[in-house]
């Protein structure tokens, strides 16, 4: 078992393989009462109302599946079920699920009592590298994606790498393109390893070695910029194309997919502004499509461009993104034009 150490407003550990079950029993232990949070599939495939029986002060909420459970609606009911169940400032939410799990989880736990204790518990790759590490909790709303959040630092992030084998190729495939955007903007050994493999079937038996790189990548930007004044920016390299594209394929798209066009995406941007050399951007495309990862999309430029504009790190009617210099060194590109993303989203191709 490995651990990587976050310092945000409070210090915690990301533990790296570990079961979910003496999680839980050490979890129930600490507090009077837990609550846990958990999509259907997750609860049915690994027991979890046996699990939570034995425990006697748990309480399982069944939340819907991906990114429909990120809505006003379903926090309301969590806030009623909280309420009903008397959880108070000793007591503590556990998120067991992917990235939207725990978003979901983290926002319900910083709004209660104007902030509770939480424990993420993620069960996808991309939320094992990303979405549970860092103390970003929120919801999406009809404007955009993440809009409604808080920063609220878990507890304890507990990743039990059995999870792993109930992945999808697609759905572990999706989780790597979050692992390759931390190699091209931090770690270029993750980059490296993943040119090694030439399937999904081969990065799964890396795994460990790839969340463990891209975890720490994540501590130390975060311990460095909880609150992303601008460090902490570079996180989001790819994704304010991907967000839009994710907003406007109704999550149908999962996340990864989403982000691995808006990487494509970044990476020509990069070139045109920045003179990333062509080399590192055909690196981009051949890394995503190595793991049958989209990298090009037909949707209609004008709509996508409409929703970054919500994008978080706009500021008034600036665009703002994340680009490269080279692989391992970001840069943030102020007010790009319109002009300019319409003709970078054409040369990516069909």
């Amino acid at each position: 078992m490995r651990h990587i150490t976050v310092v945000a407003e409070h210090e915690y550990k990301v533990h790296i393989d570990e079961h979910f079950e003496g999680v839980l029993h050490s979890i129930s232990q600490s507090h009077s009462k837990i609550f846990v949070v958990a999509p259907a599939f997750v609860a049915e495939t690994f027991h979890l109302e046996r699990v939570l029986h034995a425990l006697e002060n748990a309480t399982l909420f069944i939340v819907p599946e991906g990114e429909h459970q990120k809505d006003i609606a379903v926090v309301e009911k969590i806030w009623q079920a909280l309420g009903e169940n008397g959880l108070t400032r000793s007591d503590a939410v556990v998120a067991i699920g992917g990235g939207a799990t725990t978003d979901l989880g983290g926002f319900a736990a910083a709004t209660w009592l104007r902030g509770i204790s939480w424990y993420a518990i993620p069960t996808t790759l991309a939320a094992m590298v990303d979405a549970s590490v860092g103390g970003k909790t929120g919801i999406n709303s009809h404007a955009g994606k993440n809009l409604i959040g808080a920063f609220h630092s878990p507890t304890g992030v507990h990743i039990d790498l059995r999870f792993l084998a109930t992945l999808s190729d697609r759905d572990f495939a999706a989780g790597l393109a979050e692992v390759i955007k931390v190699g091209f903007i931090r770690d270029a050994s993750i980059l490296d390893i993943l040119q090694k493999q030439n399937t999904v079937s081969s990065a799964r038996t890396v795994a460990e070695d790839l969340i463990f790189r891209s975890v720490a990548v994540k501590a130390d930007v975060v311990s460095a910029d909880f609150q992303e004044s601008r460090l902490r920016e570079i996180l989001n390299y790819g994704h304010t194309f991907g967000h839009a594209l994710e907003k406007i394929s109704h999550y149908e798209m999962r996340h990864g997919e989403a982000v691995s066009i808006g990487l494509v995406f970044a990476a020509e941007l990069s070139g045109k502004l920045l003179g990333l050399n062509m080399d590192d951007i055909s690196l981009h495309r051949t890394l995503l499509q190595q793991f049958g990862l989209p990298t090009s999309t037909n949707v209609p430029f004008g709509p996508l461009l409409e929703l970054m504009r919500s994008d978080k790190k706009a500021r008034g009617s600036m665009l703002r993104f994340i680009g490269l210099n080279s692989v391992g060194n970001p840069h943030w590109l102020e007010d790009v034009s319109s002009e300019v993303l319409e003709s970078t989203y054409e040369r990516m191709g069909p």
